[in-house]
């Protein structure tokens, strides 16, 4: 095992599962916490504010404040500032989406947006969607926080924020730029937000499809966890393995 000065985290699957803490992760991120060692979680999330992540980690015992939180709201209002565009946004979202774009300054547009942005939106209508459609068609740089298909819940899969950036796309025949997990975007933002070089930063997930995928195209190590999504015998299978895979965080020595 490497030792690494820096560790990027996913949260459902492999710190929790749904309300319920996973108790080796949290020991886990204890140790990290005692011995001062740099943290991160980074989710797909786009609907909640990095505060309210931070308070429902805590709340399960796990030492987090806001500065421990990279979501995918946060990390599409950084990419919207570093691009030469029109500082204007339409944003399909909800409120932890335009609470960022708001924070970095972006102004809202329907009319003649410099992006159009979306976010999972649970309240989302046709009239949304047909703004964004003409907002990209007449030349909007089309962003959307994630490709994820479907939500997990309680009474199952749920459509995700993938499967309304579909409706958009196939309207218009544009690609959007993908700001979250898998795509590497937010995961060379949260290597910066850490303050440690990627070859000392180490990624854990439990989805092989996102967040492992995301460490490997970003070109950070990675551990993959058998407590959520992917199984170790389907991990093991994929073209490019995680550089390491465990049943849970209490193998892995820090």
């Amino acid at each position: 095992m490497k030792k690494y000065n820096g560790y990027l985290l996913d949260l459902d699957g492999t710190i929790y599962k749904g309300k319920e803490p996973i108790p080796e992760a949290v020991a886990f991120i204890q140790k990290l916490h005692d011995q001062q060692i740099p943290y991160l979680f980074v989710t797909n999330n786009s609907t909640t504010s990095p505060e309210k992540v931070a308070v429902r980690i805590r709340d399960m015992g796990i030492p987090c404040e806001e500065k421990y939180v990279l979501t995918t709201s946060m990390a599409a209002a950084s990419y919207i500032t570093t691009n030469p565009y029109k500082q204007t946004a339409y944003i399909i979202g909800e409120d932890g989406l335009k609470e960022q774009i708001r924070s970095a300054g972006i102004q809202e547009d329907d009319e003649e947006p410099g992006f159009v942005v979306v976010g999972l939106d649970r309240q989302v209508t046709y009239d949304k969607l047909a703004k964004a459609c003409l907002a990209v068609r007449n030349g909007a740089h089309f962003v959307s926080t994630n490709a994820d298909n479907a939500l997990p819940t309680e009474k199952g899969l749920m459509p995700g924020n993938g499967a309304i950036t579909s409706i958009i796309t196939v309207s218009t025949g544009v690609e959007p730029t993908f700001i979250g997990k898998p795509e590497r975007i937010m995961i060379d933002q949260a290597v910066n937000m850490l303050g440690v070089s990627p070859e000392n930063t180490v990624l854990i997930g439990d989805n092989y499809d996102t967040d492992i995928l995301a460490g490997i195209q970003a070109g950070l190590d990675t551990i993959h966890v058998e407590t959520g999504v992917t199984s170790s015998k389907e991990a093991a299978l994929k073209s490019i393995p995680a550089t390491y895979s465990i049943s849970s965080l209490s193998e892995w020595n820090i």
